[in-house]
């Protein structure tokens, strides 16, 4: 496409924005395209915060001195969400059904780069990025808290096959997920 083209509408642009990363639209466009999330549909910088759909819960840290496979000499951090039942707002797929009430519990190593990505979840947490509401993978169910596409270990054990450790390549994926989500260190730092 030629520089005079959105790649949105798929049409001359009209009422040129150029976002930060110097990719230009059409500003409906771009400005329609921001309201889901505000991010470059050519580059995926993000530009400005997004804000997920996750219902009102709680995120818990704890640890514990046992390790995990493939980090056995520095504890666990373990981190527990809860999520009271409640009814579904504008934001979710049936607004004014109701959801049930969930409890999730994930693992990471308590090592400097597990710290670190404890610290990016806690971000994503509080942006409402971690969880959803929509139909379950696994039970089938609808209206119902689903893990939002950040991946977590749901076990201490079993490799990535059965959600657990060891797996060398977690931490790494996991910070990626975080990024696609515009979750970066530099949000970590800035607290």
């Amino acid at each position: 496409m030629s520089d005079g083209h959105c790649i949105i509408c798929m049409d001359d642009i009209q009422d040129r924005k150029t976002l930060g990363c110097c990719h230009s639209f059409c500003t409906d466009c771009i400005d329609g395209v921001f309201k889901v999330k505000p991010a470059c549909p050519i580059c995926g910088t993000f530009h400005g915060t997004y804000e997920g759909t996750q219902p009102p819960g709680e995120m818990r840290v704890s640890r514990t001195w046992q390790g995990l496979p493939g980090y056995v000499s520095c504890g666990t951090i373990v981190i527990e969400y809860h999520f009271p039942g409640g009814i579904q707002g504008p934001e979710h797929p049936n607004p004014g059904k109701r959801y049930s009430r969930t409890s999730r519990r994930a693992f990471l190593p308590a090592c400097a780069e597990g710290e670190r990505v404890l610290k990016l979840l806690q971000v994503a947490f509080d942006r409402r990025l971690t969880f959803t509401i929509g139909t379950s993978v696994t039970t089938g169910l609808s209206n119902v808290i689903t893990w939002n596409d950040i991946h977590h270990k749901t076990s201490m054990t079993g490799g990535p096959q059965g959600f657990g450790y060891p797996d060398p390549d977690y931490l790494r994926r996991v910070r990626e997920e975080l990024r696609q989500k515009g979750v970066t260190e530099a949000d970590v730092s800035s607290q």
